[in-house]
């Protein structure tokens, strides 16, 4: 009995041992930190509604609505017209007459190489076979031709023969005498715009693209309103683009109207239109510019004869000036074999004149054709279209 009453107590001290150990062990044990405290979150501006402002109001100064002012109403307020389109300023050409003579000087820089040429072998004190082939070599260089250069040697070998001693002034003034005789002095070079009895006068302008052909047109117009004429320009030229637009501003320039049509349209229409339309307002010339046609092309060659037709039917053509570049040469020989046949040319216009020292292409062209020269282009300018005068052009071509 004792012996289990003594193992009881044993058994209880034991137990009461190890729950100290235990208690003690969890005290030792660090405790978690705290939880941190809930940071500070600032809320996100609100969305602006309808009607609120987009930046937080500002003290600004305001005015009361006694200090606003106020329309009395006694008076609409102005409106701006709108600006109208600009319209191009007429254009006052300088007068036609005497042209050539002013522009000697520009003429005589880019052509006297003949003449000074012809004027330093004549001068020479013994005149051989061998100058006069110089000679004829010099006249042909300068597109004056075979049969006129033949003429005019011969011509000039008998004067000066017959002369016997030269000086510088007889030598000049023989020579002027012979070009004078083949580049005509007798030939009526008036460009025909005032038909007897009728109106308008009626005149086409056909040639080669390239020639200057469209410029001419419209410089011819500021020729005729230099004169005091009025002029409507038919824009036949339907193939080159711009021709048309090209042809306007020229006549915008002088205050002449244009009649033209859609580009690559029937240019007979067109032709046949701006007679019409001369007839019907009343003024004194149409210009018809017609499309380059390249002469080795029969077929538009003969659509050019259906434009000069078709313009018959509404009107006489009173002239049809061929216009070829005095630079081509033999070349503007050949453009106006061929152009001859299919219209009539009644007067050529040359251009580019002041661009070669080959001035005799107007002794040339005028044999070829049987028609005379009637006008010339010195330059580029607006009113460097002058009417031909044989005694300045043959002064410009010798030199002082």
């Amino acid at each position: 009995m004792e012996t289990v009453i003594l193992a009881v107590v044993i058994a209880v001290v034991v137990l009461g041992v190890l729950g100290g150990l235990v208690v003690g062990s969890r005290r030792k044990k660090t405790l978690p930190p705290p939880p941190p405290a809930a940071p500070d979150i600032t809320a996100p501006p609100a969305e602006p509604h309808v009607g609120d402002e987009a930046e937080t109001p500002r003290d600004e100064p305001r005015r009361t609505i006694e200090e606003v002012d106020l329309p009395d109403g006694s008076a609409p307020a102005a409106v701006e017209e709108p600006l109208a389109p600009d319209v191009p300023e007429i254009e006052v050409p300088e007068p036609a007459e005497g042209r050539l003579v002013r522009l000697r000087a520009r003429l005589s820089r880019s052509q006297n190489a003949l003449g000074k040429g012809l004027l330093t072998l004549l001068s020479r004190e013994h005149l051989d076979d061998d100058t006069w082939e110089e000679i004829e070599d010099t006249l042909l260089t300068a597109d004056v031709g075979v049969m006129p250069t033949q003429e005019l040697v011969d011509g000039l070998r008998e004067r000066v023969k017959v002369l016997g001693t030269r000086t510088p002034d007889e030598l000049r003034g023989l020579l002027r005498d012979e070009l004078l005789k083949l580049v005509g002095t007798e030939v009526d070079r008036t460009v025909r715009t005032e038909p007897e009895g009728r109106k308008p006068g009626v005149v086409m302008v056909v040639g080669v693209n390239g020639t200057g052909k469209t410029t001419t047109t419209g410089k011819l117009a500021r020729v005729l309103v230099a004169d005091g004429r009025t002029v409507v320009l038919g824009a036949a030229d339907t193939f080159r683009a711009a021709a048309a637009d090209q042809l306007q501003t020229w006549g915008e320039r002088v205050g002449a109207h244009t009649v033209r049509g859609p580009e690559g349209g029937d240019p007979a229409s067109i032709a046949f239109d701006a007679v019409k339309e001369g007839k019907e307002i009343g003024v004194d010339v149409v210009l018809i510019d017609t499309a380059g046609r390249l002469h080795t092309k029969t077929g538009l060659m003969d659509e050019l004869g259906k434009v000069k037709r078709v313009v018959e039917k509404q009107a006489p053509l009173d002239e049809v000036l061929l216009v070829l570049d005095a630079t081509t040469g033999q070349n503007g020989l050949v453009q106006a074999r061929v152009f001859a046949e299919v219209v009539d040319i009644t007067g050529i216009v040359l251009t580019k004149l002041d661009g070669t020292a080959k001035g005799g292409i107007v002794i040339a062209v005028q044999r070829e054709l049987g028609v005379p020269v009637k006008l010339v282009g010195l330059g580029e300018g607006a009113d460097d279209l002058a009417p031909f005068e044989p005694e300045a052009f043959v002064d410009a071509l010798i030199g002082e």
